[in-house]
């Protein structure tokens, strides 16, 4: 598209658009943004904290699609006059300035077309997102805290709010393991291709024979269970324990007991939280933790027996799915699609739009090779 006459491209781009909004449904968007501002405007919806901050951020987030939408096609409109006015004027500004315009819309419209190929069962949900060290030692723990530092600061970039639940720090330095939520609405979609084993290569800060290592760490996603889901959890099958909060090397920062973690027994999942101070405030956060977990496990299984009664092979992205080189070279790419940079530290610095965009393309021609 980049190399067409820019008259061209713009029709483009406005075809794209035009394509865009009605994926989206606009009209019915707006209904649902007119029942959400009625269902903020109730005093009585503030009587549930946590339902009416879920309202208001749906409400923010569907204005802002609607605006955002809206604000891409004045701005089709308007580049077509700005050319026009460039080459009546010749005026090698405006022409450089509409270019760029014509760039920016480019990469704003692939944006957005990629949201609308969020339509999985559950990928309009909030996402909870936990990081495990694998093997590494050290370095391992190390890379584990740069992969939460890179999601929560990815996070930040797009104004998401996140709320870490559980952070369990190792002796020497770095993370064992995070769980954090990310609450925006396609959370889930947005990132369950950052599922599986991301591996580090570099000069290890902690040998002193400064020597190359690899190390490895899981990301695992999982959506927010909603009062619709079904997920019955069995007392009896639980085993909760009650431990002190810690911070970075083993400091007390609570000096109560009232970190929880939660054993599943019949699927071994062990869920942890320790950001309130209560017990019973953290025992809830890890239920939700449990619940969402045990979800995704059960869509997993779902997909696996569609699968198998479509015939085909059946395949876990829960393996090593990107690569971080920081020596000799500078490079991270995506095993599975292909996306690379040299960038690695605007990429440690959440710079990851490129390789979510990607994922979710390959996703998608994934499950849509499945429907046929």
């Amino acid at each position: 598209m980049a190399d067409m006459e820019p008259v061209e491209e713009i029709k483009e781009l406005a075809s794209t658009l035009s394509s865009i909004e009605s994926v989206l449904d606009l009209d019915t968007k707006r209904s649902e943004l007119d029942r959400l501002r009625e269902e903020a405007a109730d005093p009585a919806l503030w009587e549930d904290q946590e339902r009416a901050q879920a309202v208001t951020r749906k409400l923010s987030t569907v204005e802002s699609e609607i605006n955002r939408v809206g604000g891409l096609r004045s701005r089709i409109d308007d580049l077509g006059v700005l050319f026009q006015l460039a080459e009546e004027e010749d005026d090698a500004d405006t022409v450089e300035e509409a270019r760029r315009e014509l760039a920016a819309l480019r990469k704003e419209i692939s944006q957005l077309e990629v949201r609308t190929l969020l339509s999985g069962q559950y990928d309009e949900r909030e996402a909870v997102v936990t990081i495990n060290a694998q093997a590494g030692g050290v370095d391992a723990a190390d890379w584990a805290q740069m992969l939460q530092r890179m999601y929560l600061r990815w996070a930040e970039r797009h104004g998401y709010a996140t709320e870490v639940y559980e952070t369990s720090y190792a002796e020497e330095a770095g993370i064992k393991s995070t769980t954090f939520a990310v609450k925006a609405p396609y959370a889930y979609g947005t990132l369950r291709g950052e599922h599986g084993t991301h591996r580090l290569v570099r000069i290890s800060p902690f040998d002193n024979q400064n020597r190359r290592q690899t190390s490895f760490a899981g990301v695992d996603v999982v959506p927010v269970v909603e009062q619709s889901d079904h997920i019955e959890i069995d007392e009896s099958d639980l085993k909760i324990d009650v431990y002190r909060s810690s911070g970075p090397g083993g400091q007390g920062v609570n000096t109560t007991d009232s970190a929880v973690r939660i054993t599943h027994l019949p699927s071994g999942i062990v869920v942890s939280c320790q950001n309130e101070r209560s017990q019973l405030q953290n025992r809830a956060t890890a239920m939700g933790v449990l619940q969402a977990r045990l979800l995704e496990r059960k869509r997993q299984e779902e997909a696996a027996e569609m699968a198998e009664l479509r015939g085909e092979a059946v395949s876990s992205w829960g393996t090593q799915m990107r690569n971080y080189v920081l020596q000799p070279y500078q490079s991270v790419k995506d095993v599975r699609t292909g996306a690379e940079t040299g960038n690695t530290g605007a990429v440690l610095d959440g710079e990851i739009d490129a390789f979510i965009e990607a994922e979710i393309r390959w996703m998608r021609s994934r499950e849509r090779g499945g429907e046929n």
